[in-house]
């Protein structure tokens, strides 16, 4: 793994439990493990999380070689950061605070982020994801269901798309995302509920076209 000489890594972020506490075994006491040398607790954390946050980087991106890049770049930021590491947050949400200021760097290089402004209503992330799981398809129609939601998700907004992915693919609260992104708890539940409600419309279209 290639690394590169850093420049500002959030080696902590204000969470909103003051007295997290790693337990035996965390990802944060894994990190804590590889700040005190060893070596095979970093080992566990980049299998534990390559996957995710590979994905991550090619669903945002649709480039491989440059999501290879940023996902390299990432972890290199973590090994640079290890020894400023400090347990304020989840292990998860500071990595995903480095992949998205890598990310953010990227796209600001290339044009201006979209911009989503929250809507007046609020919405609990509970009832966005029951809504979406309210009708369930058949088995035979999965396959389609998933083909079309990857092509509507590609479609999004990236400040949307961004929040959808780490709700529904990384299993992250709003209030996580809020502190990966720096915005605003109402602006991310927007984001989603935008993201929420623009993939069933393009859904629903898409299959409308298939019926005529």
């Amino acid at each position: 793994m290639r690394h590169k000489k850093d420049k500002m890594v959030p080696t902590s972020i204000h969470p909103k439990d003051e007295s997290l506490i790693p337990q035996v075994g965390s990802d944060e006491q894994l990190m804590l493990d590889y700040q005190a040398g060893d070596v095979r607790a970093f080992e566990a954390l980049y299998l534990k999380h390559k996957g995710p946050l590979y994905r991550y980087f090619v669903r945002q991106l649709h480039d491989q070689q440059l999501a290879e890049d940023l996902y390299q770049d990432t972890w290199g930021k973590v090994i640079n950061a290890a020894k400023q590491y400090q347990v304020t947050a989840k292990f998860t949400t500071w990595l995903y605070k480095i992949a998205h200021n890598l990310l953010i760097d990227h796209v600001r290089a290339v044009k201006p982020l979209d911009k989503v402004t929250p809507l007046g209503e609020d919405e609990t992330m509970d009832s966005l994801q029951a809504d979406d799981q309210a009708s369930p398809e058949p088995q035979i129609e999965q396959q389609q269901q998933a083909d079309m939601m990857k092509g509507c998700i590609a479609k999004l907004p990236a400040v949307q798309k961004e929040a959808f992915l780490l709700n529904i693919e990384m299993g992250m609260t709003a209030a996580m995302i809020s502190d990966i992104a720096n915005v605003t708890l109402e602006a991310t539940k927007s984001r989603i509920r935008y993201a929420y409600q623009s993939i069933k419309q393009c859904i629903a279209n898409q299959r409308q076209e298939t019926t005529l």
